[in-house]
């Protein structure tokens, strides 16, 4: 993609008030560019071709990405406020039972980034390049994975006669030998992580996961705005996470032996106790 003129990278960054959010000319520049030529495709283009492209995208909206997405609180705080609504709103339609609101939270740790690559934030905002609106890309997003949700859930669910199957000879057959150590293993590496936390760690997880408490509910408790809150856990997800990996490959466990362990745990948890590591805080209760 040939370099965008400086006028036109100035005009469009001073029409979008991108310097409120903290973004630089050359950010803004550089995230113009990627929208370019991802438009074009190595395609030609006229230099009128390109400045009616870019003058045409949701540009407060481009800029707004290009903050969070480069780690401005102020900016993130904005993109909550205005967006955690849009997602709710948007998981409620896709599943009236309330299901789909997890996936809504679950997306905040990727659009906001919880990986360092080379010194650049890893953010799903990256991907968003202005040609729709960015309340419009992100019921996108979440309908793309509550989609793949579904597909996975059913490649998962078992024929009938399999069911069948199972149900007849349930009695007969042991458990895994293998599939039980990982399980028995997994179990004391999330206990080991979650000990290791810190005091506050271990509470905003106790409010959010044990409680059940709302961002916001949660961000009361500890004196947090919730944009902090999503955050903080996003952060400590990743933390445990790691931990645990590196607990099992001390345990001697492979790559893909660990793999199935977090699958098999993720659709069954087993007899583990979470209130046995969370519920050395005080956890207040969820009417508060």
């Amino acid at each position: 993609m040939q370099t965008l003129p400086d006028s036109l990278v100035a005009t469009l960054y001073r029409r979008c008030r991108a310097a409120r959010r903290g973004v630089s000319p050359a950010e803004f520049g550089a995230a113009l560019t990627a929208s370019a030529g991802r438009a074009f495709d190595g395609r030609e283009a006229t230099a009128r071709q390109i400045e009616q492209y870019l003058t045409g995208l949701h540009l407060e909206d481009l800029a707004l990405a290009v903050a969070c997405a480069n780690g401005h609180d102020s900016a993130w705080d904005a993109f909550i406020g205005t967006f955690r609504p849009v997602l709710y709103r948007a998981a409620d339609a896709l599943d009236a039972t309330g299901n789909a609101r997890e996936l809504a939270d679950a997306i905040y740790a990727d659009l906001y980034g919880t990986r360092v690559n080379e010194g650049r934030r890893e953010s799903l905002l990256r991907q968003y390049h202005g040609r729709s609106s960015l309340a419009t890309w992100l019921r996108a997003v979440l309908a793309q994975r509550h989609v793949d949700r579904i597909r996975a859930t059913r490649r998962l669910e078992p024929l009938p006669d399999e069911e069948l199957q199972r149900a007849s000879t349930s009695c007969a057959v042991d458990v895994d030998p293998a599939q039980s150590r990982r399980q028995v293993l997994l179990q004391k590496a999330l206990a080991a992580a979650l000990f290791a936390l810190a005091p506050r760690d271990r509470l905003r997880l106790a409010c959010y996961y044990q409680r059940q408490l709302t961002l916001a509910a949660t961000g009361r408790i500890l004196k947090e705005h919730e944009a902090t809150v999503s955050r903080q856990l996003a952060r400590t997800r990743r933390v445990v996470r790691e931990e645990i990996e590196r607990e099992l490959q001390r345990a001697g466990l492979s790559t893909t032996e660990i793999a199935e362990a977090f699958a098999a745990a993720a659709s069954d948890a087993g007899t583990f106790d979470l209130q046995q590591v969370l519920g050395k805080e005080s956890v207040p209760d969820r009417s508060i």
